[in-house]
């Protein structure tokens, strides 16, 4: 008996208690998104260069979820807090476009 029927006859199916289905977690509010212009901006933080976007109007929550969207889809580092995010490196071009495509305006030092 080899190790794959050994693992099939452990897991035994009637055993288990049935799955139910996890409620969705609802998608953020997205209504304040067109309506709201973000500032962004480029620094340099100790020496390394930091992509700023400042200006946000909105919970704390959503200002941590924009910044978890933002640096999982550019795969780049950051942090949030007082109402900016900041993002590792000088990366104004790709959160301009993605920024605009989730439907937020963007001013200052927009390329």
């Amino acid at each position: 008996m080899d190790w794959k029927q050994q693992l099939a006859a452990l897991a035994v199916k009637e055993d288990l208690p049935a799955e139910e289905p996890s409620p969705a977690k609802p998608e953020p509010a997205t209504d304040k998104a067109p309506k709201q212009t973000l500032c962004l901006r480029y620094e340099k933080r100790n020496g390394k260069p930091a992509t700023i976007v400042s200006e946000f109007d909105g919970p704390e929550e959503a200002l941590k979820e924009l910044a978890r969207r933002l640096k999982s889809t550019l795969g780049i580092g950051g942090s949030a807090k007082d109402d900016e995010i900041l993002l590792q490196g000088d990366v104004r071009q790709k959160v301009t476009a993605l920024l605009r495509s989730w439907g937020y305006r963007l001013k200052g030092e927009v390329r």
